[in-house]
């Protein structure tokens, strides 16, 4: 996602929105991130469909299954995979050139939003807050970088 906003000091400034698709590093996360692979993980997912599908197979003839229970059942499943690509975060770079007579210099901001669905909102923030202000939100996500 890419956006274009200009300031009152006539700078456009350039902001843009990345999904990550790892955590950030950061050194208050570091003690919390003990899982050294995706294994367990796996073998979880790989037991419930082996379980779900011993479930389906193992029924008798005779038993009549609502069509919504398997529905149901994959919705269940979908659940937290579509949750974990919901919440990603995402990197929102805002930065400028500057102007071309050398008054206001060249100025990078880098900030994380969590959420597809609060990512778009906090781009419109930002282009607010830059046309407003010349710089974005001190309050915001974004912080400068050097």
């Amino acid at each position: 996602m890419d956006r274009l906003a200009r300031g009152n000091d006539g700078r456009e400034w350039v902001i843009r929105a990345q999904m990550e698709w790892r955590q950030p590093a950061t050194a208050d996360d570091f003690e919390h991130d003990a899982a050294a692979n995706y294994t367990p993980g796996i073998i979880m997912a790989v037991v419930a469909v082996v379980l779900a599908f011993v479930l389906f197979v193992s029924t008798p003839d005779r038993l009549v299954i609502p069509d919504w229970v398997p529905l149901g059942v994959l919705l269940i499943a979908l659940f937290f995979p579509l949750r974990w690509v919901l919440r990603r975060p995402w990197t929102v770079v805002a930065e400028t050139d500057g102007d071309p007579s050398g008054v206001h210099p060249s100025e990078r901001w880098v900030g994380t939003v969590r959420g597809v669905f609060n990512v778009n909102g906090e781009l419109k923030q930002i282009a607010k807050s830059i046309a407003r202000h010349d710089l974005p939100d001190f309050e915001g996500p974004l912080h400068p970088v050097e």
